[in-house]
């Protein structure tokens, strides 16, 4: 078993190799979280609590609702929402009356968002009032029949919910009436009605889905990941047999990762439900709200990505808070720095790791041990229970020879069952039940897993590929760099040349020369940058993950236009 499969040596005894797996469907967990667990709490939002039988209640009058407007089984309904307990409802909400969510982010512009419900032929979607003239407007383009309107106001404890209101106005400069009539309706009035009896549907876990999520787009136009109510359940029982030292129930989960996207969803929303433990919701990250939540709150799990904990690392006031109560957080959505990790767990006490995923395989593939094992640097760990992994060619597709570099591909029960109406897309992704990751990287003798980059991202300047991972892992060591992000853009002469965009730290002095200097020790001068570009940021997504191609994209605009003026 060993020689196909070497990680399975490392394996405490509490992690086994495979699992057993419920047929039932998604949001089975909340309803035996509700019956076994009616008083305990279910969601902490900014000082307002609810359990979770009046969870479950208010859940079942929205699903309840959907079914009276006509949302029957198969269809979409969409959520843009942030991290409120009215996204936790609207999940469970649409999947219990048979529908399927499709995860929609907040700072969407009208052109994505169209594009997104067009695609996805939403019939309904569930957002926010100050959102709300941002899906009107695109409603006649779309199949949108109803729009669903609610407040961060209506689930605030008093008197944060008068004062709201007037914090909004100051902040977006809108105010928003809307009445609960004709196809716009009112979430706090849905929640007060009376449900009806379900109509209940048979439900295929393997086939049926109970998620459309939208990948980021950062390669083309974004494409709907169709998974299943299988693969969310199997990936969130992975994930509770990972986390074999925490104990159903008593965990406290710090939701900041955005549910909208599919590691949120997973890591916090499905799971602490599945596990009946308390989940602290953050509408979104601010470092110094964070790190009081975390004093006050006393959270035990808190899945996360790097730009989250470095921002808390280099807050000023970190040293006035006490962090003492984390346990266990694996990182997720792009490469973990490796001091980063350290700083983070000499600062809590608790564990840091670095797991690995995709939203086509509902996230997470692999993750290192966050206890009883050593932690093996620059590695994402081993692959899941039931979860294979290989390197192959990316010429002939043929199994690489251990430490050589390939393509990473993964076949598990979490792998998506394809992509929303992309057949072709789906077949060049999914061959023979494995997923093709479009990930670079090698397996070493023990079966530990290593990502060198993204197969699009590779630089090859002067006939050598650089790894732009390598070279941020070795930058991000310098005391002056916060974040940093390497791209290749083009040259005349060694056809591209690599490029170091940076956010340094507060009061940093250092230049371009010393930079250059400290990165050339640790890099052959192939690999080193040629440029260095400051920041006051950096692009990213809305779970942290910077966007390399925007960046790239940039330098093609300004190439384009320098040589427009010569022309």
């Amino acid at each position: 078993m060993y020689d196909s499969k070497p990680w399975l040596q490392h394996y405490p005894d509490e992690i086994p190799a495979t699992l057993e797996y419920s047929n039932r469907p998604v949001q089975q967990y909340l309803v035996n979280a509700a019956q076994q667990f009616p008083e305990k709490t279910a969601i902490h939002f900014m000082g307002k609590e609810m359990n979770y039988r009046e969870l479950y209640n208010e859940t079942l009058a929205f699903s309840s609702y959907l079914q009276q407007i006509g949302i029957t089984k198969g269809d979409c309904v969409a959520i843009m929402l942030p991290n409120t307990p009215q996204a936790v409802i609207s999940y469970f909400g649409i999947i219990m009356a048979g529908g399927i969510v499709v995860q929609t982010n907040p700072l969407y512009t009208e052109r994505e968002l169209e594009y997104q419900m067009k695609d996805s032929g939403a019939k309904a979607i569930i957002t926010l009032d100050i959102l709300y003239p941002r899906a009107s407007k695109v409603m006649p383009q779309t199949n949108l029949q109803h729009i669903i309107v609610t407040a961060i106001k209506e689930y605030l404890p008093f008197p944060k919910n008068l004062v709201y209101p007037f914090i909004q106005k100051k902040q977006y400069g809108i105010v928003v009436n809307v009445k609960h009539e004709g196809n716009t309706h009112l979430f706090k009035e849905i929640i007060k009605t009376k449900p009806n009896k379900l109509v209940e549907y048979e439900c295929n876990i393997e086939e049926d889905l109970a998620l459309l999520q939208y990948t980021g787009g950062t390669t083309g136009l974004p494409k709907g990941v169709m998974l299943t109510h299988k693969n969310l359940v199997a990936n969130s029982t992975m994930c509770r047999a990972w986390l074999y030292k925490s104990k159903p129930g008593e965990e406290s989960v710090l939701g900041i990762v955005p549910f909208f996207h599919v590691y949120g969803m997973t890591t916090v929303l499905i799971l602490t439900v599945m596990q009946a433990n308390k989940m602290i919701i953050m509408p979104k990250f601010d470092a110094l709200d964070t790190l009081k939540t975390i004093q006050k709150q006393r959270p035990t799990l808190f899945p996360g990505a790097p730009t989250i904990y470095i921002g808390l690392l280099n807050h000023p006031d970190l040293k006035k808070y006490d962090l003492s109560s984390i346990d266990s957080c694996i990182s997720g959505s792009a490469a973990l720095p490796h001091e980063v990790q350290e700083e983070f767990e000499t600062i809590t006490g608790g564990k840091l790791v670095e797991g690995y995923g995709l939203t086509e395989s509902s996230p997470v593939t692999h993750s290192n041990f966050l206890w009883d094992r050593p932690r093996v640097k620059g590695s994402i760990g081993v692959p899941w229970p039931d979860t294979e992994a290989r390197i192959v060619s990316t010429e002939t597709g043929e199994p690489m020879p251990v430490g050589e570099i390939g393509e990473i591909i993964i076949k598990g029960p979490q792998v998506m069952k394809g992509y929303w109406n992309r057949p072709e897309e789906t077949a060049d992704t999914l061959k023979d039940g494995w997923l093709y990751t479009g990930d670079l990287g090698y397996m070493d003798e023990k079966g530990y897993f290593y990502v060198v980059d993204r197969k699009k991202d590779m630089i090859i300047a002067g006939g050598y590929n650089i790894y732009p991972r390598e070279i941020e892992e070795v930058l991000y060591e310098h005391p002056d760099v916060l974040e940093v992000v390497a791209a290749g853009i083009p040259d005349p002469y060694r056809g591209e040349t690599v490029k170091a965009y940076l956010v340094l730290k507060e009061g940093s002095k250092v230049t371009p020369d010393e930079l250059n200097q400290f990165a050339r020790k640790y890099l052959a001068a192939y690999k080193a940058p040629r440029l260095y570009e400051f920041r006051d940021e950096l692009p990213k997504t809305a779970v942290g993950k910077i966007l390399r191609r925007t960046l790239v994209e940039e330098e093609m605009r300004k190439i384009e236009s320098e040589s427009q003026k010569h022309a």
